[in-house]
């Protein structure tokens, strides 16, 4: 079983995810190296440490480790049942969960690709660039669909615009999967004007719609077409498919779903009770295929409040269908923040400021942002007395949670909205800053 970890995680959050998979072999980076070392003796479980370079001590490099494996098949039994990968998700609970993605899932996911879904692909002849993050399962699926199809690979190390843009021209890149806030970046580079994206097909995006105005930008600026895809870690990737016909520069109704299901794949909206609701009307997404994880790792109640016993998978989005099966996502039934496709959950957050000696609550919320899509932001109360700044609440979180999870901003309260029973009402919070808006996501 492969497990990805997140390198933007701090070291707690990493020290974590290795524990909770009882991870045993590592394989790092050598500019992680040395907080790997500082580590170690959080994580008694791991037993090997392969550096992904030269050996390091004691940690013998790649290449050498490869060297001194058996060159013979071992021939172990697989079967579909059988874990492949677990990417771990933020949790509602403040520690994230491990996904188990199944050889089975794995492979129906692989199918979306075959079919055709994100465009007509040409097996041997296809050149993709591959950029976004691989402890994401839109990354790592965006990299198994080029060996589905056995298409060449551009792999780059993050998200650098300039080297985006030269790999497409010089490679002549055939296919690309970008989210929305990276599209923008793009095609606000300078470099975009000058460079030949004439071998570009399709532009594969998701994590979020595309705003309007983007998309006449970026369909101006790469004469693609455009396909969206609607999924979850989840669910192994995508559930759903906004083809390029409906991709209207225009402007359109679908312009403002995230497409149709796929193949295989159920879609329902349902009531609180988990009753199907009629056409129209916003309830809870929830599916049923055999994209859908396996379970959350040693979770089993998680497991089941998420996958009921029928095997519907509750998404945690509230949305729609029209009478033409588009799905429309109106809002989300949990408090996740999604920024820059990242996802994002308030308790994570909240409960890395709270341990800031001059707050006395907190709460956090996403709020709009032109470019991520949402922004994260802390309404803080000081204790009595007490006196912090923003920046320093800030920087303060930066040192126990990733910094992509860290608050941009923070406003202070007097006091939190809560009803009769104490419950925080976020609803109450977030309605200034969405005013104006006809659904609560970005």
């Amino acid at each position: 079983m492969l497990v990805a970890v997140n390198w933007r995680l701090a070291g707690p959050e990493v020290a974590y995810i290795v524990n909770d998979s009882a991870a045993e072999v590592l394989l790092v980076g050598p500019e992680f190296a040395p907080l790997i070392e500082s580590l170690l003796p959080e994580m008694p479980a791991v037993r090997r440490i392969v550096v992904l370079g030269e050996a390091r001590g004691e940690w013998p490099g790649f290449e050498d480790w490869l060297a001194d494996a058996p060159e013979t098949d071992p021939k172990l039994p697989t079967a579909k049942e059988d874990v492949a990968i677990q990417l771990y998700t933020s949790g509602t609970t403040g520690h994230p969960k491990g996904v188990m993605l199944t050889n089975g899932n794995v492979l129906e996911a692989m199918k979306a690709a075959e079919r055709g879904t994100y465009g007509d692909w040409a097996p041997g002849a296809e050149s993709l660039v591959m950029c976004m993050p691989n402890f994401h399962v839109a990354g790592s699926n965006w990299g198994m669909f080029g060996l589905t199809v056995g298409a060449t690979i551009h792999i780059l190390r993050e998200v650098d615009p300039a080297r985006i843009l030269a790999v497409i021209e010089r490679e002549k890149i055939t296919r690309a999967l970008f989210v929305p806030a990276v599209i923008l970046i793009l095609v606000q580079h300078p470099k975009a004007k000058e460079t030949d994206f004439s071998s570009l097909k399709t532009i594969l995006y998701g994590a979020a719609p595309i705003p309007l105005d983007l998309l006449r930008i970026a369909m101006a600026t790469f004469h693609c077409d455009f396909v969206q895809a609607y999924g979850l870690t989840e669910t192994c990737g995508a559930l759903t498919s906004l083809p390029p016909a409906d991709h209207d520069p225009a402007g359109s109704p679908r312009m403002r779903s995230c497409g149709k299901p796929l193949t295989d794949v159920e879609v329902q909206i349902v009531d609180a009770a988990g009753q199907k609701l009629p056409t129209g009307d916003v309830g809870e997404i929830v599916v049923r295929a055999g994209v859908n994880m396996l379970g959350y790792w040693r979770r089993p109640e998680d497991t089941a409040k998420t996958i009921d016993a029928e095997g519907w998978l509750h998404t945690g989005d509230a949305g729609y269908l029209d009478a033409d099966g588009y799905v429309y996502i109106h809002d989300r039934v949990k408090d996740m923040i999604v920024s820059g496709a990242e996802n994002i959950y308030p308790a994570e957050v909240e409960s890395a400021l709270f341990g800031h000696p001059a707050i006395a609550d907190v709460a956090v919320i996403g709020v709009p942002d032109d470019k991520w899509g949402e922004a994260v932001k802390a309404v803080v109360v000081l204790k009595p007395g007490a006196d912090a700044t923003e920046s320093e609440i800030i920087a303060f979180a930066k040192q126990r949670i990733a910094a992509y999870k860290a608050p941009k901003t923070i406003d202070f309260a007097d006091s939190l909205p809560r009803n009769a029973s104490g419950k925080l009402l976020k609803r109450e919070l977030r309605k200034p800053y969405w005013a104006g808006r006809d659904r609560q996501v970005n």
